[in-house]
């Protein structure tokens, strides 16, 4: 099964920001907007017991997570993502250090940036078009994350929560 770990930001801001996926963002319909905080791996049934145990002790001694959102930056000239920057936050960068311990497969393809995408797979046209509009835009969000999701790839390719798990602090 192809799983992954992510945080949602309230329904307030998915749906501000779900105002430009549906026109942009081809993955719109298979998941909602979120922060990946562990890209998509394949688990074999008899490892999913051992991956909850694992999140569930990763939860402990880590707080809530402060986003602060407030610019609309690109991937380009790696690829054609425009995503809205999510400020660095210590127990942001915690979770993710956490869950890319050894104990889990290693499926990190970049460095790590905090972001909530909000437009993919487009020609360089589009992008270019689309960036300098959406860049013009004033955005800013804050608020405080409280939980974790790992999710899980269905049949029809839409991806759901399998488990949640609640951030402990210290």
């Amino acid at each position: 099964m192809k799983v992954g770990i992510a945080l949602f930001p309230s329904k307030e801001l998915q749906s501000r920001i779900n105002s430009y996926r549906k026109r942009y963002d081809t993955h719109y319909a298979v998941i909602p907007p979120h922060i990946t905080v562990k890209e998509p791996f394949e688990l074999k049934e008899d490892e999913l017991a051992r991956l909850l145990e694992n999140l569930d002790a990763i939860r402990k001694g880590i707080g809530p997570i402060r986003i602060v959102v407030n610019k609309i930056r690109s991937f380009q000239p790696v690829n054609n993502v425009i995503y809205l920057r999510v400020d660095d936050d210590p127990a942001l960068t915690e979770l993710h250090d956490r869950l890319h311990h050894p104990d889990f497969p290693n499926t990190k393809s970049y460095h790590f940036i905090p972001h909530i995408t909000i437009a993919q797979d487009l020609s360089d046209i589009e992008h270019i078009d689309i960036y300098d509009r959406l860049k013009m835009i004033q955005f800013y969000h804050e608020e405080t994350i409280r939980e974790f999701h790992l999710l899980y790839r269905d049949d029809s390719g839409t991806w759901k929560i399998y488990q949640t798990f609640k951030l402990e602090g210290e």
